[in-house]
């Protein structure tokens, strides 16, 4: 193994070596100090004999002519097992629970492999998550890529928790399914109540936990999501599980990606991301999915923080093109003490449709989700009016609407962090709030269906 001896430049958290060969793009360098103690790095621009590496630990204490640094001749690799369920690892994959090293069955390139899209299968089934607007109307497909859009100060760490906690499939044993949990750039008391609220309900055991604090470098924190990309995809391809991947912050992410890629002196795009953020954030989004050969799968939440709550900054905007749909937080539902305060309108599932129905929840599951969307539209449209000429002046089937509206938002929106509903119990509150309407209002049900679930009695309790 070569041993480079001196550096040419240090900028930031990257460093400059010359008179450097056959070396490869995102190939792994260890760096010696004066001191005795290594880092690693990545080899992240080749320019003829000139090489910069990204210096994962940071630049602090690193000599122009004193270091050492020699070529791995591979990839970033972390080892893969079974046995990082119920583990805590940092950003970069190394164990922080004072448990020992992992004994791997094989090394796993973090970038992962190359998947033929012909080897792809297309998603069926759900997740349940036991949260009824995201069970009935944005319903999680196995398999998918589903991010939540939230704010600022809202509660989107608890709504996180809550699915990690409850979100189990419908028709296997809970060994076939775990969560891998990553979270990025978060606070030191974000990250233990993660750590607390996982190992107090007992899930620790089957979710897999990397941890990337604020105060750590932000080259850690490009890696995190990969690491927990890599393990998913171990899991569910190789020991054939239904993994659920769970990141947040993804802003934090594309953050520190803008921070690097300036670092590097690269032309900015929008407001100062790099112009490869779209490609960068597809490279982890279609990481998931469901292959031939294989009965496992990976689902993906991501978590982002919309800056300003503006839907159409870069990051929101972005992922928006390459994920199958999005839940968005309502700030003014949140305010108003609902929990989860989601913003029905703005939220879709593009693959809802293909994983509900007889075959998979309940066979009015799709006619009442378009029903509640029909009807929900209605409300706003009403409260609008209402503000304009006065509730007492609305005609009787806008104050119908009205009163379906405030019951909806109260008893199927709003939900305690430790209720836990079925598929069922979702579906047939759903059909007691719509029996607050008149049957002329359901235009989106056919007669079987109402002559089976509409009851006004059922809904006296809402009054």
């Amino acid at each position: 193994m070569i041993q480079f001896s001196g550096l040419s430049e240090i900028n930031g958290p990257l460093i400059c070596l010359e008179g450097v060969t056959d070396v490869a793009y995102d190939e792994i360098a260890e760096i010696k100090l004066n001191d005795g103690s290594k880092r690693l790095g990545r080899v992240v621009e080749i320019q003829g004999d000139k090489v910069v590496l990204q210096v994962f630990e940071g630049t602090n204490g690193i000599s122009l002519t004193n270091s050492r640094v020699s070529f791995t001749g591979k990839p970033l690799e972390i080892p893969l097992s079974t046995e990082m369920l119920g583990r805590t690892f940092n950003g970069a994959g190394r164990p922080i629970d004072g448990l020992g090293e992992v004994f791997p069955d094989r090394y796993g390139d973090i970038n992962g492999r190359a998947l033929n899209p012909v080897a792809r299968s297309y998603p069926r089934n759900y997740i349940h998550t036991g949260i009824s607007s995201i069970d009935a109307l944005m319903t999680l497909i196995r398999g998918q890529k589903l991010p939540i859009f939230s704010g600022s100060g809202l509660s989107h760490n608890k709504l996180a928790v809550q699915i990690v906690r409850q979100a189990k499939i419908a028709d296997s044993e809970d060994k076939d399914f775990a969560v891998v949990f990553a979270a990025m750039g978060v606070q030191n008391d974000v990250a233990e109540y993660f750590r607390r609220s996982f190992e107090e309900t007992g899930v620790i055991q089957r979710v897999c936990m990397f941890l990337n604090l604020s105060n750590d470098p932000i080259i850690e924190r490009i890696l995190t999501p990969r690491c927990a990309l890599t393990v998913a995809e171990y899991l569910a391809f190789e020991k054939n599980m239904h993994i659920l991947v769970i990141m947040t912050d993804l802003t934090s992410y594309c953050e520190a990606l803008r921070e690097f890629s300036s670092s590097k002196g690269e032309i900015p795009g929008r407001k100062g991301y790099p112009g490869y953020l779209y490609s960068d954030l597809a490279s982890m989004y279609e990481r998931a999915g469901v292959i031939k050969g294989s009965s496992g799968s990976v689902t993906q939440i991501p978590i982002l923080t919309m800056p300003n709550d503006d839907i159409t900054h870069p990051i929101p905007d972005l992922t928006a093109y390459i994920t199958e749909g999005q839940i968005v937080f309502d700030r003014n539902l949140d305010q108003t003490g609902i929990y989860p305060g989601l913003s029905v309108l703005l939220s879709l599932s593009r693959l809802m449709k293909d994983g509900i129905g007889a075959d998979y929840t309940r066979d009015d599951h799709a006619d009442v989700s378009n029903q509640l969307f029909a009807c929900y539209a209605r409300v706003q449209d009403a409260r609008a009016l209402a503000s304009v000429i006065g509730e007492d002046e609305l005609s009787a089937s806008d104050k119908a609407i009205m009163k379906f509206g405030t019951a909806f938002e109260k008893y199927f929106l709003n939900q305690g962090f430790d209720e836990n509903r079925t598929m069922d119990q979702t579906l047939d509150l759903a059909w007691d709030l719509l029996s607050l309407l008149p049957v002329n209002e359901l235009d989106r049900l056919n007669e079987k269906l109402i002559s089976q679930h509409y009851n006004p009695e059922n809904a006296k309790r809402f009054m």
